[in-house]
């Protein structure tokens, strides 16, 4: 049998699965878990250990068709301006649960389209989270950028408030690619941006591509990967298109007969991971790349790599907070997630109440079985061992997990005394190996596919 052929029969093509930035899942929150917990998670923190912090910009100018993130247009600025003002309200509330002195190691601004704010609007909000946060001595700052919706003026603010990684929003540069998706994005103007970030002393700088969108093929997604590379990025995400349109209403408007097969998408995906790995990038995790020399080569190289919602990481901050509206926080005791709607959660601050709404208070368990996926993610190995020394003894029910899983899956995931290791052939499997271990998959969710 044909390596593709096991593949397919092992699930690549049908099975929906979690993409695991978290553990568990966002589908298993509930309300039971809301803002009495945030509140004594906020105060818990340790003020010697830096935490993240996470602000969400939920507009933008223009609705992409494939995006399926919580996102609002707005063609005025009074809607941002004010929201501004709310997160500025948010913090107040906060600032006053956190323990004195706590630091922030990293900071993240997603969207939406964070660069929407104009400069003033960039300095107002740094500024109030600067208020509340100290920064780390290795403070990163980093941004996603619109190149169709930023200039030098919003760049030069970034940067003086720290700015120190972008990342830049691609997915094809192919004009057909980008009309079926409502996204029109010139290579010249992605060009002119990333020459704005490197004048502006920006030495990190990040690129996402996706795969499986409309009208895509081999011609057109290698002379995407020609262009993006020539570029110079440090790192690379390239993601696969999630057609889920009974989740993101705005994905009816991409015609499904215009989306490559099964096969198509995984070859679209191996020709753009071959070109990188020839372009010296270093494969990191199952949809990641890097520089050698880079954090996040580091981090994977030396057992430090993490996942979480952004996808992989360097970052060793075990807190994160995220304000404004749909943010999730992850704490040592769970997660907590802010009003998802943008009114609600502006009515929540306007009441003065927390706007955690809804989360998941971890058992030990699901602290073991979040740790073992996020090796299986990161790793492709997972470390009885170390989940031991970490954990105490292992869960009866996790050790017939991993033996169900070498069971079905073979030579693709290795099992031993120790460890539970995916095969390189076996790597295209890993979202669905470690849906195994998932205590939590609930029932009737549907998960983008795992090709």
């Amino acid at each position: 049998m044909k390596q593709i052929d096991r593949l397919q029969a092992l699930g690549l093509f049908d099975s929906r699965v979690p993409r695991y930035t978290s553990y568990p899942t966002a589908p298993v929150f509930s309300s039971e878990t809301g803002a009495s917990q945030q509140a004594m998670q906020l105060q818990a923190l340790d003020p010697e250990v830096p935490v993240s912090v996470y602000i969400h910009i939920p507009f933008c100018e223009r609705l992409c068709w494939f995006c399926a993130c919580r996102t609002q247009g707005t063609q005025t600025l009074s809607p941002v301006e004010s929201y501004i003002g709310t997160l500025e309200q948010e913090l107040k509330l906060v600032a006053p649960l956190l323990p004195k002195g706590l630091k922030m190691g990293r900071m993240h601004w997603g969207g939406g389209t964070p660069t929407i704010l104009p400069p003033h609007l960039i300095h107002r909000l740094a500024q109030a989270v600067k208020e509340v946060f100290l920064q780390a001595e290795d403070w990163e700052f980093s941004v996603e950028i619109d190149p169709t919706m930023v200039d030098r003026g919003k760049i030069n603010a970034l940067a003086a408030e720290g700015m120190n990684r972008a990342s830049i929003g691609i997915q094809d540069f192919d004009p057909l690619v980008q009309q079926a998706i409502g996204r029109a994005q010139p290579f010249e103007a992605t060009r002119a941006c990333v020459e704005d970030l490197r004048r502006a002393g920006i030495k990190s700088l990040n690129a996402d591509l996706v795969y499986g969108l409309p009208h895509q093929t081999q011609a057109r997604m290698a002379d995407t990967v020609e262009k993006v590379l020539s570029l110079t990025p440090d790192r690379l995400a390239l993601f696969g298109y999630a057609h889920v349109p009974w989740m993101a209403k705005r994905q009816k408007l991409i015609k499904e007969e215009t989306l490559p097969d099964d096969l198509a998408r995984y070859h679209l995906a191996a020709l753009a991971a071959d070109k990188f790995a020839e372009a010296g990038f270093a494969s990191i995790g199952i949809d990641h790349f890097a520089r050698p020399g880079d954090g996040l080569e580091t981090a994977s190289r030396t057992g430090h790599l993490r996942r979480n919602f952004q996808g992989y990481t360097d970052d060793t901050c075990p807190s994160l907070i995220g304000f404004g509206a749909s943010s999730i926080s992850r704490f040592a005791g769970g997660y907590i997630q802010n009003a998802p709607a943008t009114p609600a959660y502006v009515q929540r601050v306007e009441a003065g109440q927390l706007t955690g709404v809804r989360g998941h208070t971890m058992s030990q368990e699901d602290m073991l079985r979040g740790r073992a996926i996020e090796m299986l993610m990161c790793e492709f190995t997972l470390d009885r061992d170390e989940l031991r020394r970490r954990f105490g003894s292992l869960s009866e029910t996790l050790a017939q997990d991993l033996a169900q899983i070498a069971a079905r899956f073979g030579d693709l995931a290795h099992l031993d005394e120790e460890t539970l290791e995916i095969s390189p052939a076996g790597r295209p499997l890993t979202r669905i190996i470690a849906s195994c271990l998932d205590q939590h998959m609930p029932e009737g969710a549907r998960f983008s596919r795992a090709s």
